[in-house]
């Protein structure tokens, strides 16, 4: 069993939408600091998805800093507290501009998407 949560949905690549359900584990405390991330092999029989997307989701976790890969240990959810908080903040640039995209696409007021935030925010543990 995968130590996160995701339900597949058509219409989006799949490793965009891991990758995604991952760093929403971490941020929500589902998966912690040094915990222990599924190999690429096991990645790929419990989602049921090719080897090498499984190989690229990690390599991208990795890459992002999410995780960190160990010879001989395997990957492990990444200590990010060294990162300031203008690093952490570039990190959403892309995230933070789609959102702005399709909240303008659907007609959403700066008040609506705000709301929208604060609701999800508090929904993962925020205060």
């Amino acid at each position: 069993m995968l130590p996160f949560s995701i339900e597949l949905r058509p219409g989006l690549p799949i490793a965009e939408q891991v990758v995604f359900a991952v760093k929403k584990a971490v941020v929500s405390g589902q998966l912690r600091v040094g915990t222990a991330f599924p190999s690429v092999r096991v990645l790929s029989q419990e989602l049921r998805i090719n080897p090498n997307t499984a190989q690229k989701i990690a390599a991208q976790l990795v890459a992002e800093g999410v995780l960190v890969t160990t010879p001989g240990v395997g990957s492990i959810v990444a200590e990010r507290a060294g990162a300031d908080r203008r690093e952490k903040a570039a990190l959403l640039g892309a995230e933070l501009e789609r959102l702005v995209v399709e909240a303008r696409k659907l007609g959403l007021s700066l008040e609506d998407v705000q709301a929208g935030i604060e609701a999800h925010w508090k929904r993962l543990g925020g205060k």
